[in-house]
């Protein structure tokens, strides 16, 4: 679910309304939550509620399923191959290039450890 607002942070009760939509009765099995703001011709902004796991700091298949969204929506100019669009997540910046020839879109950015941690399975 994207959800394009005019202002992230005044737009959006967070909290509240990412639930709010993931558990909403038009999503049956619920879902993700992306909310968007549009920085710039080239620039989205976005936060993530996760299906299941609430806020999180980035997630990959929305940022390219909002980058293409975003363009077919008229909310930012389509890309020529080779440009890129930045979308920007609490845990950095992921880079998005949709090729519409061939229907692909690419993903780039940074991978850093968020996490480490032992499980002991018995």
């Amino acid at each position: 679910c994207i959800v394009f607002v005019d202002d992230l942070e005044k737009d959006v009760d967070f909290h509240v309304d990412g639930p709010a939509l993931e558990a909403d009765a038009t999503f049956p099995k619920k879902v993700n939550v992306e909310f968007v703001q549009v920085a710039d011709d080239r620039h989205l902004l976005m936060k993530v509620w996760e299906r299941g796991a609430g806020p999180t700091l980035a997630c990959g298949t929305g940022a390219c399923a909002l980058a293409v969204a975003a363009m077919r929506a008229g909310k930012i100019s389509r890309t020529k191959e080779g440009e890129r669009v930045r979308v920007g997540l609490p845990g950095g910046d992921l880079f998005i290039e949709w090729r519409e020839s061939n229907g692909r879109v690419y993903m780039s950015g940074p991978g850093t450890r968020a996490f480490q941690g032992t499980a002991l399975i018995k």
